[in-house]
């Protein structure tokens, strides 16, 4: 079970690495072989898994990315703990976005998820997109 100050240092610690827009100590939060998987690789890279593994490809893409981007800013919103987990939400260019983290036993990040936000939801439960509603049941 990841506890509360772990989880809490982790955030942190991410959130303000990014920010900082240091490579290495973004890098040092995950294992030499992690996987990590979003939307944007797909968009980036012309790939179809949307999934890179590895340090070192991890590192050439995320170097890009800092660079594409250099007014990147994350903003920490929520942190959610699971059993083996982490899930950061925050706010960034992409709007509201949220990363799952899988942990080894190690406390590396093992695997990561990103998600990005395409919806919005109003107060009567109805997704919002481009003029475009559709109702929850």
């Amino acid at each position: 079970m990841i506890d509360k100050t772990f989880a809490e240092h982790f955030a942190v610690e991410w959130i303000s690495a990014w920010n900082a827009r240091d490579i290495n100590r973004i890098l040092s939060h995950y294992t030499d072989d992690f996987e990590m998987a979003s939307p944007v690789i797909v968009q980036l890279t012309g790939g179809q898994s949307g999934t890179l593994k590895g340090k070192p490809t991890v590192s050439a893409y995320w170097t890009k990315a800092l660079q594409r981007n250099p007014q990147l800013h994350f903003a920490l919103t929520h942190m959610l703990r699971g059993f083996d987990s982490i899930t950061l939400v925050y706010q960034g260019p992409r709007g509201t976005s949220a990363e799952v983290f899988y942990f080894n036993a190690e406390g590396k990040v093992a695997r990561a998820y990103a998600h990005y936000a395409h919806y919005t939801i109003n107060t009567q439960n109805v997704f919002l997109k481009t003029n475009t509603y559709k109702t929850i049941r």
